[in-house]
């Protein structure tokens, strides 16, 4: 086995002094020139124990050769560099019986770095910043957390709330519009620290060690998007030291990662990590520790009725097929829904996710009831058919014969029909305690964001 290779560790020192330390592994590029001075620094020196030449590490690796005379040397951002005794051999295979103490064995562990194990690393020259979507509107905590993120302090932030209001996408398009990079990483039941932080894999034939989203996000100063954070089990623990905002040792390879400059985590859940609700199944009890690290806490709610016409609106828009009217009663149906929802009235909501998708079969088939039916076959009957009459009744241009009601025989209600009408009461009760906003309304609306 090889130990610490105190060459390679001085001749990056060298690269360290002479041109200061990268944030990123995209930054830590350097020239032959670079290298030879870096090189001729070491030989001044007059220690015995330099290269004499540039290093085969550096100049026969191709996947180091990022363009004619440049070279990556990413160890020069992975690496904490901690000086190293003069007196460490190169080989410690004739001796490899005898006992280390304990200092000797600590020191062995501090100073590994990848010379000692055959890394994959990233690569630097591909861009992570999300690509921007038009159709996007800044709507509810947007400035906040972007003036967070923007700002470069280390301050994770949990983004709580319903399926489908735009959690996930809100911090996309907010590094999109910046132009930061963004990691995410989607939380399931088994995600491990194997898949967090990193492990050996096998590439092109070679175990290697690859490292995992979070540390990649670490060392080129991305934002972290922990998605569906609550989905996660007590293996996520392995974060706290990065939920910190300090470095993270990898105890697999021995070396220790420090996040770099406007490095910064956000996680988006459908809870608050309080354990496995009715609606949102799997979701877990989080330690308490670990959401306490956790610097903001924001809850986002479905957007109001004006914002969402907006969104609704660029979507038809987005797919070629624009109707304000359409847009305007589908909004209504939906903030109707969710308020026999909050009230407790109704198991089921529509999210402004479904909206869009009913956008998207508008689109396709060019029918709206078509539309609406299509994206509500998710729903249970009795849910599908009151949510459908509760949209006649917004909407004066569709109506509908009740599907299962033409040429049926004259007889007592069932249970089930009964629930059916007392649930479309209810709907329509609420349907006629608003009124339908205008397209000159909206439009004066919409003009104030």
């Amino acid at each position: 086995m090889n130990t610490i290779d105190n060459r390679k560790k001085k001749f990056l020192v060298a690269l360290s002094v002479l041109y200061g330390d990268p944030q990123t592994i995209g930054e830590a590029i350097y020239t032959r020139e670079q290298c030879l001075f870096a090189l001729g620094t070491t030989l001044a020196m007059g220690d015995i124990d330099n290269y004499k030449t540039l290093p085969a590490w550096l100049m026969q690796d191709k996947r180091r050769r990022v363009a004619r005379g440049k070279y990556s040397i990413p160890e020069m951002v992975a690496v904490d560099f901690i000086p190293v005794s003069d007196n460490v051999e190169e080989d410690f295979s004739e001796s490899s019986s005898e006992t280390l103490t304990s200092s000797e064995t600590c020191d062995t562990i501090s100073n590994m770095n990848s010379s000692n194990y055959n890394l994959a690393m990233p690569s630097s020259d591909v861009s992570l910043v999300p690509s921007k979507n038009d159709t996007f509107v800044p709507w509810g905590h947007h400035d906040d957390i972007a003036t967070i993120l923007a700002s470069k302090q280390f301050a994770p932030v949990y983004i709580t709330g319903m399926s489908g209001n735009g959690k996930t996408t809100m911090v996309e398009q907010i590094c999109a519009s910046t132009g930061r990079e963004c990691i995410r990483v989607n939380i399931t039941a088994e995600t491990d620290e194997d898949d967090l932080i990193g492990g050996f894999r096998l590439v092109n034939g070679e175990t290697k060690f690859v490292f995992g989203g979070v540390v990649q996000a670490m060392q080129r100063g991305s934002i972290l998007l922990l998605d569906e954070i609550d989905l996660g089990t007590e293996r996520m623990m392995c974060l706290q030291p990065v939920l910190e905002g300090k470095g993270i040792y990898i105890k697999k390879i021995g070396m220790f990662i420090k996040p770099a400059v406007g490095f910064n985590v956000v996680a988006t859940a459908n809870t608050k990590g309080k354990g496995e609700s009715d609606r949102f199944v799997g979701t877990r009890c989080m330690n308490e520790a670990f959401l306490d690290r956790f610097s903001y806490w924001f809850e986002q709610d479905y957007a109001d009725r004006t914002i969402e016409a907006r969104i609704i609106i660029r979507k038809m828009k987005a797919y070629g097929k624009e109707d304000k009217e359409f847009a305007q009663y589908l909004t209504k149906w939906a903030e109707t829904i969710r308020m026999g929802f909050k009230e407790g009235g109704l198991d089921d909501i529509i999210t402004t996710r479904r909206l869009e998708e009913v956008c998207k079969a508008f689109a396709i088939f060019g029918d709206k009831e078509k539309a609406i039916k299509l994206t509500l076959t998710r729903f249970d009957a009795s849910t599908k058919e009151a949510f459908f009459n509760l949209y006649t009744k917004i909407d004066p241009t569709i109506l509908p014969i009740p599907e299962g009601m033409k040429d049926a025989p004259a007889k007592s209600p069932t249970a089930e029909q009964q629930r059916i009408a007392a649930l479309k009461a209810e709907l329509e009760k609420m349907a006629n305690s608003q009124t339908i906003v205008s397209d000159e309304d909206s439009d004066d609306a919409i003009g104030q964001y």
